[in-house]
């Protein structure tokens, strides 16, 4: 851990944010996993129950057009509201008795996903007016650790308090985590100018701004892309998972629990080290790098020997992480502040709403190919995306206009 990690720890703003994201994180991961439970037990539908997980990431699709909001008020008060709302959409699976009222689970949920689009671009753009430039890099990856750190140990929690205490206390336990990231975002110390974006402005005009500016961005979008990229990627590869351990390693299911694991300590030493190495090279150096880490790890599941599996865990644990904190870290950096949450939101519709389509098509994959096949189709198209990355970096240096200089990539400065 670096000296400028214990540095964001000790900013109010940045300890703030980051106890609102791992009390939100904790009750939304613990219910997203609840929420399926709970409908397979009263629909006794398999399909029903994964239609849960698609309410919550559907509304990532509409991403540039519900990020506009974020520009067109201040962001701190705007996510006080936005988590005291969710807090009261929540107690709406309270009511939840029956099959028939399964509806109010996937409307509730369907909202949670339209308010977690929301905060996400608000909290991007407020991550880069309250917190020092100097630790945005350090703090963005502390905030995947943390999101990753949860998704580990909320699951077990949500399931466990669903058995002994049924579906409704878990909601009431995300109701009451986004009570209290509200209170976290209200103690934030931030000055916030009212956005002129909110006056005399289309709606679709200002939406289409912000897509426009990402897409012609020299340095951010190769890093979209490339985050895009590695989670489709990572979506495809992920689907052979039971196939590898069934065929290749002649191992139990419950041997994904070891994998998974594995694969998040690898997350949370990225998290913890982006920033100190997001210092010494380039974000579109460390965005690479990452992706080969993927890639590489991707090909090694292809092998039939448990040790190099379990070692290619590690390996797609600490390269995943790393395009996502580059481009997040870049977007803060190269986006003006009245465009910043449109072009967030954008950024992250055209990286993770995708993983969806990868996912589906991984299935479709392992159910009629060898499971070696999409690894290592997986670890060839990273290696040829991280290539391409390198050399469009290089080429966008070498052909520079006389006179100008390339929007800077690093977080020196």
């Amino acid at each position: 851990m670096g000296w400028n990690t214990l540095k964001v720890f000790r900013d109010r703003n940045a300890g703030l944010y980051l106890g609102g994201v791992i009390v939100s994180g904790f009750g939304d991961s613990a219910m997203s996993l609840a929420a399926g439970i709970w409908v397979k037990t009263l629909t006794g539908s398999s399909s029903l129950a994964a239609l849960v997980s698609f309410c919550v990431w559907a509304p990532t699709f509409a991403g540039p057009v519900i990020g506009t909001v974020a520009d067109r008020v201040r962001r701190r008060p705007l996510l006080v509201a936005t988590n005291l709302i969710l807090a009261a959409v929540m107690t709406a699976p309270l009511l939840v008795r029956s099959e028939d009222h399964v509806w109010l689970l996937f409307a509730a949920l369907t909202l949670v996903g339209v308010g977690m689009v929301l905060t996400d671009a608000a909290e991007t753009a407020l991550v880069a007016a309250a917190v020092p430039a100097e630790l945005r890099g350090d703090f963005n990856g502390l905030v995947l650790t943390a999101i990753e750190s949860m998704k580990l140990l909320a699951p077990l929690a949500g399931a466990s308090l669903f058995t002994a205490f049924g579906g409704p206390t878990v909601a009431l336990l995300d109701a009451a985590t986004f009570v209290l990231a509200a209170v976290a975002f209200r103690l934030i110390r931030v000055r916030e100018a009212v956005p002129e974006a909110r006056v005399g402005r289309a709606w679709t005009a200002g939406t289409a701004e912000g897509a426009r500016y990402l897409r012609r961005h020299p340095v951010l979008r190769p890093l979209v892309v490339t985050s895009a990229t590695t989670m489709m990627l990572a979506g495809v590869s992920s689907t052979a998972t039971y196939a590898m351990l069934d065929a290749g390693l002649h191992r139990s299911p419950a041997f994904a629990g070891v994998l998974t694991s594995v694969q998040g300590l690898g997350s949370v030493v990225s998290g913890l080290a982006a920033g100190a190495l997001m210092r010494r090279m380039s974000v579109r150096t460390f965005s690479t790098a990452g992706l080969v880490l993927f890639a590489l790890g991707a090909l090694a599941r292809a092998t039939p020997w448990t040790p190099v599996v379990i070692g290619s865990s590690l390996m797609i644990g600490l390269g995943l992480p790393c395009p996502l904190i580059a481009t997040l870290t870049a977007v803060q950096k190269h986006t003006p502040s009245e465009l910043l949450g449109r072009v967030a939101a954008t950024a992250n519709t055209v990286m993770y709403a995708p993983t969806g389509l990868a996912l589906l098509l991984g299935t479709g994959m392992v159910a009629g190919l060898d499971y070696r096949v999409q690894l290592l189709a997986a670890g060839t198209f990273g290696l040829a995306a991280a290539s391409a990355l390198a050399l469009t970096g290089r080429t966008t240096r070498a052909t520079a206009p006389v006179g100008t200089r390339p929007a800077p990539e690093t977080q020196k400065g």
